[in-house]
């Protein structure tokens, strides 16, 4: 069974075509589903791998007002521009020693 070159070809042409399809509508969902007002949102376990802190920790940032946080669903989000707010905020810089011959 022989099948012809142009027919091979528009039968991958067509192929690719579904396969970019697929993938437009896949990055789709994923920006909706991970984003609020075209903010990417992160999920506890998002946070906790990203800042290496225990449940415990990430729960007092939110109950002393440190980390703002958003419930949909009973699930608690994060926005990406809070927690880089949270990181700026906490971060102390190293304070180096004066010397005592100055």
């Amino acid at each position: 069974m022989n099948i012809d070159r142009m027919e091979f070809l528009a039968w991958m042409e067509r192929l690719m075509g579904r396969l970019d399809m697929l993938g437009d509508n896949i990055n789709e969902l994923q920006k909706k589903r991970n984003s609020i007002d075209g903010e990417e949102l992160l999920d506890n376990q998002d946070l906790l791998q990203m800042l290496k802190i225990s449940n415990r920790s990430l729960q007092r940032y939110r109950s002393i007002g440190k980390l703002p946080y958003y419930t949909i669903s009973g699930k608690l989000y994060y926005k990406l521009s809070d927690v880089h707010q949270f990181i700026r905020e906490s971060f102390n810089p190293p304070t180096t020693k004066l010397s005592a011959n100055k």
